[in-house]
């Protein structure tokens, strides 16, 4: 199985699972936020939990993977450049970022002040800035 189809098995399973426990616990959905909210939360803490799944069964073996993930070859774009970003910084640059949520409701999705939200997300834009620089840097 390549990693592709190792990413895409992964997602369909934590789709297929926030969906579950959406429904298992939506007579606890108090309705203080939007449902998107409510449902993106779980889905968030659904991939999380299978990053932690994840880490605990690979007993501390190195990563041969790893080279390639945090390759600047010039053909690097921000997709790759984002992928190489600690987790709790890329989840705070994609929820801000990419879906657009502010710092505050970003925050509040992964347990951690504004603040640090905020920090997080200056320190992952200087951390792609690094990446693509030198990626681009390469090919001149």
């Amino acid at each position: 199985m390549s990693e592709d189809d190792a990413n895409h098995a992964l997602a369909e399973e934590c789709t297929q699972n926030t969906f579950v426990k959406a429904w298992q616990n939506l007579a606890g959905f108090r309705g203080e936020s939007e449902v998107t909210t409510w449902l993106h939360r779980i889905a968030v803490n659904e991939v999380l939990g299978s990053h932690r799944k994840e880490k605990r069964h690979q007993h501390e073996e190195p990563d041969e993977d790893y080279d390639r993930a945090v390759d600047t070859r010039p053909d690097m774009d921000l997709e790759r450049a984002i992928a190489t970003l600690p987790a709790r910084i890329r989840s705070v640059f994609v929820l801000h970022a990419i879906y657009g949520y502010g710092h505050q409701e970003t925050g509040d999705m992964l347990n951690i002040a504004e603040g640090t939200c905020k920090a997080h997300y200056h320190h992952a834009r200087r951390l792609l800035q690094a990446a693509l620089t030198q990626a681009s840097g390469e090919t001149a």
